[in-house]
């Protein structure tokens, strides 16, 4: 495994592959998890060679105290990916990336990036897709690979690919789960016992949702959710709502053919998980 911390470095030696080498990337923020490694070996299983970012983007954060309580576990993240033969590492510097401003692009997304997620988090759909873009041109990937528990932001980088004319493959990747449903992420670790106890609720209801979804519409099922979090003793629901795969606008009533996906975000304590689930 070999560690790159310049660009030029990193692209030195991609330059130096094979053209007919296909490369895996799988970019993270770091403090990874077994989500991350599902990701990583499905990237090894599928491609020559497999290159994996680690970087704490400033721009995608919308608050700094976000940025700054954002968990650094680097010793780790290194041995973890040692240990399933991840064959490039990237971590770049801040001034690496963006010189001395550090500061987004800005993207049209066709309105993507105004729905969820872009409501309550100004301007990170931008950081995301300035990031993203700025690692496809400096690695060049064949493939690259994304869960599915950050569904919306799969769909703005696809639809970045389409409008930028980026020439790599996104692959999409099941959500990684906890035994109890938590879905897996670097936020998990800084939930208080209290607040990790009750955190398995949130994939208990969209199953429930999911359920109710087969006989009932999805305003009834919204308010149903809506309830249910109105009477939780320690979780706060942001938002949840019912919408189309593709466009991700919430639905009223279903059309024949259409995949429907259920997003959720709930605050335990000053912790903020999001979710969602195919319906």
């Amino acid at each position: 495994m070999i560690v790159y911390s310049e660009i030029a470095s990193i692209q030195n030696k991609i330059k130096s592959l094979s053209k007919d080498l296909s490369i895996g990337f799988v970019p993270t923020m770091g403090a990874l998890h077994e989500g991350h490694l599902s990701l990583i070996k499905q990237a090894i299983s599928e491609n020559d060679m497999v290159v994996v970012s680690i970087f704490v983007n400033p721009t995608q954060f919308d608050k700094k105290e976000d940025l700054a309580n954002y968990p650094n576990t680097l010793k780790n993240d290194l041995s973890l990916l040692e240990s399933v033969d991840c064959d490039i590492v990237f971590i770049p510097s801040s001034n690496e990336i963006y010189g001395t401003k550090t500061k987004s692009e800005s993207f049209d997304f066709d309105g993507l990036e105004h729905k969820m997620e872009g409501k309550f988090r100004k301007g990170h759909f931008n950081g995301v897709g300035t990031i993203v873009k700025r690692f496809f041109e400096i690695v060049t990937p064949t493939n690259a690979y994304f869960g599915e528990k950050d569904f919306q932001q799969l769909q703005i980088i696809k639809k970045l690919v389409e409008k930028q004319n980026l020439q790599v493959n996104i692959i999409a990747c099941d959500i990684f789960r906890e035994p109890d449903g938590l879905a897996m992420s670097s936020r998990n670790v800084r939930l208080t016992k209290k607040y990790r106890l009750a955190a398995p609720f949130i994939h208990k209801t969209l199953l429930n949702a999911k359920e109710l979804f087969g006989t009932k519409n999805a305003e009834y099922v919204v308010n149903w959710v809506e309830n249910k979090f109105k009477n939780h003793p320690l979780l706060k629901l942001e938002y949840f709502e019912i919408a189309d795969e593709k466009t991700l606008n919430p639905i009223k009533k279903t059309i024949a053919g259409q995949k429907y996906r259920a997003f959720i975000a709930v605050f335990a304590g000053k912790i903020r998980l999001i979710d969602n689930i195919s319906l």
